[in-house]
């Protein structure tokens, strides 16, 4: 969106921010809660119940494979991408916190146990300098400028990028997001403009449809890493970039592709052919899968306070315990809490999903306002089907 001036200033000017979020609350017939939080806001919660909540009930949470299928081909003729998708990953998140409470163990011991003691991160926020105090091990700062600026443009991104490399010395890895917003030609030529500066990869510099694009851009600079996969969405969505290997990592948004069921067999095929897979932001969803895996060697912390220059939960105050790096790294022993150990602030605002849906979900569509409703299983007052409300306090979960 950069191309055009109006939307230069931020993100949220041309409706990043537009859908805000939801979560999604999946009570067992024990009584175990499973909950989760992701992108989508009320459209979100309106395809949950007029679509993917038949899927749910009286399902067992266990069979998380057979319950993706039927909502990922459920949604096929409208939604193979984007919301819909975004939408099943948060009702999948939630059934692995269900669980992992229902088993009294962490997500991470589910899928294959802890491969390390420690989770190391690097920051992606605006001062490099603030992310090497902080501990991490490098810094990825966005790309200000685009190619419809110019000539003009190019240097003053090299400018942008000489300045950062200059602020933290030599050695200090820094990374650059383009945000998809970069084309074949000024990739291949920026990257050329700073190969002194040592950028230790370059991402997301095309639109996620241009997979052909990454081809030409690693002819053209195979010394140089490429990566992406942040807005790609499920396992055949990241078949064509893992087969290509044109990119050297690819970096999946738990909370986007598919949830963590279908996230596995993303990072299963990229293992096959030794691709590193280090996931988009997403907090502790992010971290019990990375410390599970062989091939994930660390993990992104996205950096949400005002000044970028201290270290916040990722989803703000929605959570009362959710951890969050010192130093740069977690220690494992973190995340040995049931499912994905967070508990739910009290004090979180949360607006009920019925009072933002049209329909109501107590009068679904095709039934009038007057008439008598269908009988139903009844549901407790504070668990109306599987949704818990929109999440009204988290603000840009999407931004990176």
């Amino acid at each position: 969106m950069s191309r055009w001036e109006k939307y230069r200033a931020s993100r949220t000017s041309w409706g990043i921010n537009v859908l805000g979020s939801f979560c999604v609350e999946i009570e067992g017939s024990d009584g175990t809660v499973g909950f989760a939080t992701g992108f989508g806001g009320p459209p979100a919660c309106w395809l949950v119940h007029q679509h993917f909540e038949r899927f749910l009930i009286g399902a067992d949470p266990r069979d998380t494979n057979h319950l993706f299928e039927q909502m990922y081909r459920g949604a096929m003729f409208y939604g193979r991408k984007g919301l819909p998708v975004a939408v099943i990953s948060v009702i999948d998140l939630a059934l692995w916190d269900l669980l992992g409470k229902v088993r009294n163990e962490p997500v991470y011991k589910l899928i294959g146990g802890a491969t390390r003691d420690r989770l190391d991160f690097y920051c992606t926020g605006p001062e490099p300098v603030s992310a090497k105090a902080m501990g991490f091990w490098g810094a990825k700062v966005p790309l200000p400028y685009c190619p419809e600026e110019g000539h003009e443009g190019l240097r003053k991104n090299v400018e942008f990028l000489r300045k950062h490399r200059e602020s933290v010395g030599p050695d200090f890895p820094i990374m650059v997001d383009c945000y998809m917003s970069l084309n074949v030609p000024y990739t291949i030529e920026i990257a050329k403009a700073c190969l002194d500066l040592n950028i230790n990869w370059w991402e997301e510099c095309l639109s996620p449809d241009d997979t052909d694009g990454f081809a030409q851009i690693k002819r053209a600079h195979p010394q140089l890493k490429f990566t992406t996969g942040e807005h790609e969405y499920s396992r055949y969505g990241f078949r064509k970039l893992i087969e290509g290997r044109n990119l050297d990592i690819i970096q999946p948004d738990v909370m986007w592709l598919g949830g963590l069921t279908e996230l596995l067999k993303v990072a299963a095929m990229a293992a096959a052919y030794d691709i590193p897979v280090v996931p988009h932001a997403s907090g502790p969803y992010s971290y019990h899968f990375v410390v599970s895996q062989t091939n994930c060697p660390f993990q992104e912390y996205l950096a949400n306070s005002p000044d970028g220059k201290s270290v916040l939960p990722v989803f703000g105050d929605l959570f009362l315990d959710e951890p969050i790096p010192v130093k740069g790294f977690l220690d494992v022993t973190q995340l040995d809490k049931p499912g994905f150990g967070l508990t739910l602030n009290p004090a979180a605002r949360l607006i009920p999903a019925q009072y933002l849906l049209t329909p109501n979900p107590e009068r679904p569509l095709g039934t009038s306002a007057s008439a008598p409703k269908v009988a139903e299983e009844k549901k407790s007052e504070d668990h109306q089907g599987v949704i818990n409300g929109v999440v009204d306090s988290i603000k840009d979960l999407t931004t990176s």
